[in-house]
């Protein structure tokens, strides 16, 4: 189980990641290219390349899913009340690989 202050210390030791806030719940940033978004205490949307969120799907279904509303988007919700912690800082670590590779 992480809690949304451990998401904003491990969103905090990527480089170049900023935090704001919308509405009360926190977001990440890098050069501006969100890397996480909280939907609300036990969620956040999480970018992932197409491939890897299929991956991610597949590894950890309890973790991850797709709503609709996100299908042809490059994200994935991640579960932090029941989902795997690790699989979630894996997450965040990619996302922000992702948008560091826009540079």
């Amino acid at each position: 189980m992480l809690q949304i202050s451990e998401v904003d210390r491990l969103a905090a030791a990527l480089a170049g990641v900023r935090r704001s806030t919308t509405d009360g719940l926190a977001q990440w940033r890098y050069h501006g290219r969100l890397v996480a978004r909280q939907i609300d205490g036990t969620t956040l949307v999480i970018r992932a390349d197409f491939d890897y969120r299929d991956w991610l799907l597949r590894q950890f279904p309890d973790t991850f899913s797709v709503p609709a509303r996100y299908a042809k988007h490059m994200m994935v919700i991640a579960d932090l009340t029941n989902g795997d912690a690790g699989a979630i800082e894996d997450a965040l670590e990619a996302a922000w690989q992702l948008q560091r590779s826009a540079d």
